[in-house]
């Protein structure tokens, strides 16, 4: 690669990070956020040792080529890091691979750059889309990045969802509701809410807190109707 690559590891099956696909999936370093129900909060700072080799995972898909599908880039944030594009491309030159890419829309400058050389997105939406409620969940004013990346997908044509993770601390039904009547009016087909799985730190939040989302007849008929694909995650 003409640029360096920072991977925290490496999962070398998985079949829930691309919609029906057997992958493999790289974590990148790199976030700008702080999301308070972030599982991978390890992998926020670009830089940290993890004895990960570019060349051995290439290998790797090579050994793999037939029986897995897709690679998908997940972070952190892929679209951080200069490399994604070349390391993207190293995929693409084994030839045989479809490639992901799960990504908040940090940086839409990147995002234009790898489109075109990726199959599938997930976008993940943190809260509704104003500039407060963004700012309180991922500690950032980018709110104006994350409109401009969905739009991106939107006339890329590309496949990508949509989905949003229930965390009951910070958000609340109508919130959910907020979120899919924006994305329903730009056009978006596809979204998904996902249950929160309390991280380490929070001792307090119940199973029943978090499945109160999907409990909600009304907000789920709602969203069904408002998207060609709607589903739930748990």
């Amino acid at each position: 690669m003409s640029k360096e690559i920072r991977i925290a590891g490496v999962e070398t099956f998985s079949m829930v990070d691309f919609p029906e696909q057997m992958s493999a999936v790289v974590f990148m370093q790199g976030c700008p956020w702080r999301c308070p129900f972030c599982h991978n909060a390890e992998l926020q700072k670009i830089g940290q040792e993890s004895g990960f080799e570019w060349a051995k995972f290439i290998k790797f898909l090579e050994e793999r080529k037939g029986r897995l599908d897709a690679v998908v880039f997940s972070g952190g944030e892929p679209l951080v890091q200069d490399s994604l594009l070349d390391a993207i491309r190293d995929v693409k030159t084994i030839g045989g691979y479809k490639i992901g890419l799960h990504t908040g829309g940090f940086r839409p400058d990147m995002l234009k750059q790898v489109v075109s050389e990726i199959d599938w997105v997930g976008f993940d939406i943190k809260a509704p889309l104003e500039d407060d409620r963004y700012e309180e969940i991922t500690q950032a004013k980018h709110l104006d990045k994350v409109k401009e990346s969905l739009q991106i997908l939107l006339n890329s044509g590309i496949h990508f969802e949509c989905r949003t993770t229930c965390d009951p601390r910070y958000l609340s039904h109508e919130d959910i509701r907020k979120i899919g009547d924006f994305l329903a009016q730009k056009g978006v087909k596809e979204y998904y809410l996902q249950k929160y799985r309390p991280i380490e730190s929070d001792k307090t939040t119940s199973d029943s807190a978090c499945e109160s989302f999907f409990e909600d007849k009304e907000l789920l008929s709602r969203l069904r109707r408002q998207f060609a694909k709607f589903d739930i995650r748990k």
